[in-house]
């Protein structure tokens, strides 16, 4: 997997977690025979799945309330005294 695609990525989604979660079910998907959103015949599929997030070509969405209220209750930290 090509690191700069990955920070890149990270960058674009804000959250690691959530960006496992979304390349490793597009992986999948590409696995099981999906066509790719791009044409790119020399890249990997985990390769694939983040060019196709960094095109715009994929999004993602939290279904799960709790699962977005975890997020922000982490992203917004504490205050230090």
């Amino acid at each position: 997997m090509n690191s700069e695609l990955c920070d890149q990525a990270g960058e674009l989604i804000g959250n690691p977690n959530v960006l496992v979660n979304v390349v490793s079910t597009r992986v999948r998907q590409l696995n099981q025979g999906d066509r790719p959103l791009l044409e790119a015949p020399l890249l990997g599929v985990a390769d694939m799945a983040l060019s196709e997030i960094l095109e715009g070509k994929m999004d993602y969405e939290l279904t799960d309330p709790i699962s977005s209220e975890i997020i922000t209750a982490k992203s917004k930290g504490k205050k230090k005294k």
